[in-house]
C-alpha cells in the first residue's frame, strides 16, 4: 500500500487495509469494554478468546498500516487532526503491544502482570478518546465542503469507508454469536436426587443432622467441588497443592479410622446419620446428596479422594460458629471448559482464568476465609438429640478454647494469634496467590503464602495411606508437636521453646532409706487450645518415668507401652473417658451414643498440670492409681551411696491400641509415638545415716 499524494484520497479511503484495520480497532476497543465492563458470563468468556485471536492475528496487518501511515503524514503541519492521529498511534501501538504480553502470560505464565493489564486498560480508552476525533474530523470537514465538485468523491469514499468497517465490525460479532450458539457447557446438576430423604422438614436444613448448608438451599455438582488437581497442574497452584495433598484436610474422607468409625455407624443409625460427619470430613459427598436413605455408598470417588477439597474450602461464603460445619457454601461458577476433559480444553479454561481472573478470585478469595470464626465453623462439635435421642452435649472445641485464651486481644490484631498464623505459617513462594495487603504485617509483594499442610496432631494417616509427601508431612507434623516450627512472623508474640515442656521438681540429694517424691509439671507453651486436642476419646498423651541408679538398672518406671503396643496400667494419661445414656465408657468412637464425659484431662492454653510420684526406698510395697495424682512404688536400697537418674517424657499418639484394635482387627497396627518433650535429673542418695539435704 502506497499513499503517493491527496489526489489519492479517495482511493486511500476504499483501500481494504484500511477498512480492516479500523474494524480490527474497533472490535477490540468496543469487545475491551464489554470485558471490562459486563459480568461474568459464557458470552463474555467467548468475546475474550475472539478479542484474543483477532487481536493477535491483526497486529501485524495494524502495525504495517500504522507505520505507512505515519510514513505518508510525518512531514504535514502540525494540526488537530495531526495531533490526535500521533495521540491515537501512540495509544494503538501501546494497546496492540501490551495486548500481546498479556496474551503471553495468560498462555504461559502464572497469571496477567497489573501493570501490564493497566497499560492496555489505559490505552485502550485513550484511543477511544483520539481515534473518534481524529477520523472524524476529517470526515466533517471534508463532508462540509461537499460543495466542491473535487471533494465528492473523497466523500463518498468515505460514506463508503465507514459502511465497510461497520460491516467489518459486525463480522467480528457475528462470529462471537455463532460460537456462542455452537458453544454446549459441561452438564451441571446442582440438584439433589429426586429420592432425596430430609430428616427435618425444614428448608433450611436440608442436610441435617449436619448445620452445612448451600446458599441455593439444594445440591452442588460433584464437579464444582471437586477437580483440586486442576489447581495444580494450571501451572499455578502447583506449590500449594504439593502442601495439600498429604495434608488432614486432604485425607479427611479417606482416612481409614474415620470410614471404619463412620460405616459403623450408618450401620447403626443409618445412612443419613453420617450426614453429621460429612460437612468436615466428607462434603463433596455431602453436597451431592450421596448419603441418602437406602444408598450403600456414604462416600463418592470425588469426595474420597479429595476430601476438604480447594473448593469446597474457598467456596464457603459465611460461617456460625456453632460448630458442627455451621457454614453455607456457594456453587462456584466455573470458566467454560474447566470441567471439560483434553489438553485444549485444559489450555483454554487456564487461559481465560489467568487472563481474566477477576471473578477466580471473587469466588476463592475471600477475607472471611482468613478468620479464625471460619475455622470454628468445623473446629468446634457438639452431638444433640438428633444424634444421640437425649439432649445436647459439648464435644472437641478448639474454637472456644482458643477464644478465651491468652492468644486472643479482639481488635488487636498485632497482639492476637490466629488460627492460620500458626496452622498455616507464612513459606517463601512463587505461586500467584503470594502477598496479602489486607494481612496487617504483610503486603501484596512479600513473595510468601500460607502454608496448606495445615500442620496439627496426626502424624499417623499420612504414611497410613502412603500419601504423596507423606514422609515429609509426618516430620512435620512431629516437628510441630515438639515447638521445632520457626514461625519468624508471630515470634514477637508467640513463646518460644517447646510446644508441651515437662519440667521435674525433685530434692537434689534423698537418705537410701526415705521417699523420694517427684512432681512432673506439663505446661501448654505453644498451644492455642487444649492440649491435647480433638477426640480425647481417642487420642492419648502421657507420661513416661523411668528411675534407673548409677549401674543403669531400672529401679522404677510408670507409662512404658508393653509387647502389645498398650500403655502400662497406672500411668498418668491425659484424656477422656465419655460415656452413654447407661454409663458405659464410649471406646470405640461411637460418639452417636454419647450422653455425657465422667472423666477429662487436658491442658488449658498457658497453664500447666502437675503429676505426682512417690517412690519409697525401701522394701515397702505402695499402690498404684488408674489415673494416678501421687504414686508409689517399691524401691530397695542395695547402695550405700550413689545416685538415680530420672527421666520423663511426653508421649503422644493419635489413637489409643485398644481402638485400633477395635478397627483393624489383630492385624498388628499401631499408631506411632512422638515424643513431644522430655526432661532429666539426678537424684543423689545418701546413705541413711546422713541427714537429708533438699532443694526444689
Amino acid at each position: 500500500m502506497k499513499f503517493r499524494s491527496r489526489t489519492d484520497a479517495s482511493k486511500k479511503w476504499r483501500h481494504p487495509l484500511l477498512v480492516l484495520v479500523t474494524g480490527f480497532l474497533l472490535f477490540e476497543m468496543i469487545s475491551g469494554l464489554m470485558i471490562y465492563v459486563l459480568p461474568f458470563s459464557v458470552s463474555n468468556q467467548v468475546t475474550i478468546l475472539v478479542h484474543t485471536i483477532i487481536g493477535v492475528a491483526f497486529s501485524i496487518p495494524y502495525l504495517v498500516y500504522q507505520l505507512r501511515h505515519w510514513l505518508t503524514y510525518r512531514h504535514r503541519s502540525l494540526n488537530e487532526i495531526k495531533l490526535t492521529g500521533y495521540i491515537s498511534m501512540v495509544a494503538a501501538v501501546g494497546a496492540v503491544v501490551s495486548g500481546l504480553v498479556i496474551t503471553w502470560q495468560a498462555f504461559f505464565s502464572t497469571g496477567i502482570s497489573a501493570v501490564w493489564d493497566k497499560i492496555h486498560l489505559l490505552a485502550t480508552f485513550l484511543l477511544l478518546t483520539s481515534v473518534f476525533p481524529h477520523v472524524g474530523l476529517i470526515i466533517i470537514r471534508d463532508y462540509q465542503s461537499r460543495s466542491n465538485p473535487n471533494l465528492r468523491e473523497r466523500v463518498s469514499s468515505e460514506k463508503n469507508f465507514g459502511i465497510n468497517s461497520l460491516l467489518a465490525l459486525i463480522a467480528q460479532f457475528v462470529v462471537v454469536l455463532l460460537l456462542l450458539y455452537a458453544f454446549e457447557p459441561t452438564p451441571v446438576n446442582n440438584t439433589l436426587p429426586d429420592d432425596y430423604h430430609r430428616l427435618t422438614s425444614s428448608d433450611n436444613r436440608p442436610f441435617a443432622p449436619s448445620l452445612a448448608t448451600t446458599t441455593n438451599g439444594d445440591g452442588i455438582d460433584v464437579q464444582l467441588l471437586g477437580g483440586s488437581e486442576s489447581c495444580t497442574t494450571s501451572g499455578c497452584h502447583g506449590q500449594i497443592g504439593e502442601e495439600w495433598e498429604a495434608s488432614a484436610h486432604r485425607y479427611a474422607a479417606m482416612d481409614p479410622v474415620f470410614r471404619k468409625i463412620q460405616n459403623k455407624m450408618g450401620t447403626q443409625k443409618g445412612t443419613i446419620a453420617t450426614r453429621y460427619c460429612g460437612g468436615c470430613h466428607d462434603p463433596i459427598s455431602l453436597f451431592s446428596g450421596t448419603k441418602n436413605l437406602f444408598s450403600d455408598s456414604l462416600t463418592n470417588k470425588v469426595g474420597l479422594n479429595e476430601g476438604i477439597s480447594c473448593a469446597s474450602c474457598h467456596a464457603v461464603k459465611q460461617v456460625d460458629v456453632s460448630g458442627n460445619a455451621d457454614y453455607a457454601i456457594a456453587p462456584p461458577e466455573r470458566y467454560i471448559f474447566e470441567l471439560e476433559d483434553g489438553k485444549m480444553a485444559k489450555k483454554i479454561s487456564d487461559f481465560l482464568i489467568r487472563a481474566y481472573p477477576e471473578k477466580h478470585m471473587e469466588t476463592y478469595q475471600r477475607p472471611l476465609l482468613k478468620t479464625p470464626e471460619f475455622c470454628g465453623s468445623c473446629h468446634k462439635q457438639f452431638i444433640d438429640e438428633e444424634i444421640n435421642s437425649v439432649g445436647w452435649v459439648q464435644l472437641q472445641n478448639q474454637y472456644d478454647n482458643w477464644r478465651k485464651s491468652r492468644w486472643n486481644h479482639p481488635g488487636d490484631a498485632a497482639k492476637t494469634t490466629e488460627c492460620r498464623e500458626c496452622h498455616m505459617p507464612l513459606v517463601d513462594s512463587f505461586d500467584p496467590a503470594s502477598g496479602d495487603p489486607l494481612d496487617y504485617n504483610r503486603s501484596e509483594e512479600d513473595g510468601k503464602h500460607r502454608s496448606h499442610r495445615f500442620l496439627g496432631g496426626n502424624q499417623m494417616v499420612p504414611e497410613m495411606l502412603d500419601l504423596p509427601g507423606a514422609r515429609k508431612q509426618v516430620a512435620l507434623t512431629e516437628q510441630w508437636l515438639r515447638g521445632e516450627v520457626q514461625i519468624p512472623e508471630i515470634a514477637g508474640k508467640w513463646e518460644p521453646g517447646e510446644a508441651v515442656p515437662i519440667t521435674i521438681s525433685a530434692p537434689e540429694e534423698v537418705r537410701g532409706d526415705s521417699t523420694l517424691d517427684i512432681n512432673v509439671i506439663v505446661t501448654n507453651n505453644k498451644g492455642g487450645h487444649n492440649f491435647p486436642t480433638g477426640p480425647l476419646d481417642m487420642i492419648q498423651a502421657w507420661l513416661e518415668i523411668t528411675v534407673t541408679d548409677q549401674r543403669g538398672n531400672i529401679r522404677y518406671s510408670s507409662g512404658t507401652l508393653d509387647e502389645d503396643h498398650f500403655i502400662q496400667p497406672g500411668a498418668f494419661i491425659f484424656k477422656a473417658e465419655p460415656v452413654d445414656q447407661y454409663n458405659n465408657v464410649i471406646d470405640q468412637h461411637n460418639l452417636w451414643e454419647m450422653v455425657g464425659v465422667r472423666y477429662s484431662r487436658a491442658i488449658y492454653p498457658g497453664h500447666s498440670d502437675n503429676a505426682h510420684y512417690q517412690i519409697q526406698l525401701s522394701d515397702t510395697v505402695g499402690s498404684q492409681r488408674d489415673i494416678p495424682i501421687s504414686i508409689k512404688a517399691p524401691y530397695s536400697d542395695n547402695q550405700a551411696v550413689g545416685h538415680l537418674d530420672v527421666s520423663v517424657r511426653l508421649q503422644y499418639r493419635k489413637i489409643n491400641q485398644y481402638l485400633m484394635n477395635i478397627l483393624f482387627g489383630e492385624e498388628d497396627i499401631t499408631a506411632p509415638v512422638t515424643t513431644i518433650s522430655e526432661a532429666h535429673k539426678t537424684v543423689r542418695v545418701l546413705s541413711a545415716s546422713r541427714s537429708q539435704k533438699t532443694t526444689r
